[in-house]
């Protein structure tokens, strides 16, 4: 399994009664598969897995398989408090047509490296599909080191990464010492650096309603080796990255995008609460500085003529942030 380009991990649109609106899903996934992303990932924080039930995050999978066919890879999260919940996830996973499955640590229970491989290790049983690592420390409270990873790598379908620790020492590490784990950028801040130590996916929440700038930076670095165009692009993201990782507020913000984008993302499930009227029109306006910059960028602009946007985004970054 090679894991190639963008992968956005849906989010999960609800109604006003909190049930999921399955209709606005499926037109959010169709809209996607259009889009150019190369994989979907089903069940991510993003998607609010946690305050799912298991019925729920299989459906979600089921309506994913039926709208994309075989014409993108579908990842599915099978993260849980209960080991025994991850286990039959996966053979789920597995049973409705899921390419990968996704391991994380099981949060709050703090399990040691042995204890953690282990987990995994029966997870991947219960599907025998490839799998892509989560490593999240933040939330889940354990970071995975070399002792799992060495134990995890006694089998073959330990293939991916998702590391989202934020530690720039751990993507060295990988890159370094893991050759045979392909790493996925999973710090939405950190994508040029990631493609420039050699990975080729990146798992953004932001492509859920960016995809067309998320691929350009992809299309820059990775696949045109053009790191110089890359910085600019990247330079062009920032205040958006900043909102999304520092701003405290990450699903809603997501959500949030996807709303400025035309399409239905719906109420988050508690204790989450959607964004105020403050957050939103920050959010609006630096969405729109950077698709002007990423256009202009595209469309060969010269570096000096976009001084007056970089400008704006620059005070925007503050206003992002507060």
């Amino acid at each position: 399994m090679n894991f190639e380009g963008i992968y956005t991990p849906l989010i999960t649109p609800f109604k006003s009664d909190y049930s999921i609106d399955y209709d606005a899903y499926a037109i959010h996934v169709k809209y996607l598969l259009d889009s150019g992303v190369q994989g979907l990932m089903i069940g991510g924080t993003t998607g609010e897995y946690y305050v799912e039930s298991h019925a729920e995050r299989v459906e979600l999978l089921k309506i994913a398989r039926q709208i994309c066919g075989n014409k993108l890879q579908i990842i599915f999260g099978t993260g849980s408090l209960d080991p025994n919940a991850s286990i039959k996830l996966a053979e789920d996973a597995a049973k409705y047509e899921a390419d990968v499955i996704v391991v994380a640590t099981p949060p709050y229970s703090l399990p040691t490296q042995k204890e953690l491989a282990l987990h995994a290790l029966d997870v991947d049983r219960a599907a025998n599909l490839p799998v892509m690592l989560y490593n999240y420390p933040d939330r889940m409270g354990v970071n995975m080191e070399e002792e799992f990873l060495n134990r995890v790598g006694r089998s073959a379908n330990f293939c991916g990464i998702k590391e989202s620790s934020g530690d720039i020492n751990r993507l060295h590490l990988l890159a370094r010492d893991y050759p045979h784990i392909q790493i996925a950028c999973g710090m939405d801040d950190q994508a040029l650096e990631f493609f420039a130590w050699g990975a080729r996916s990146w798992v953004c929440a932001g492509s859920n309603f960016l995809p067309k700038e998320h691929l350009a930076l992809y299309q820059a670095t990775v696949l045109e080796n053009d790191f110089q165009k890359g910085r600019r692009i990247m330079s062009s993201m920032m205040p958006l990255m900043r909102v999304l990782e520092q701003g405290g507020k990450f699903i809603q913000s997501v959500k949030y995008g996807v709303t400025l984008d035309g399409r239905v993302s719906g109420e988050m499930r508690k204790p989450l609460r959607g964004l105020n009227q403050e957050e939103k029109r920050a959010m609006d306006q630096v969405v729109k500085t950077l698709k002007t910059a990423i256009a202009s960028i595209d469309a060969g602009v010269p570096e000096p003529l976009l001084n007056n946007v970089k400008e704006s985004v620059t005070n925007l970054q503050t206003k992002a942030g507060e």
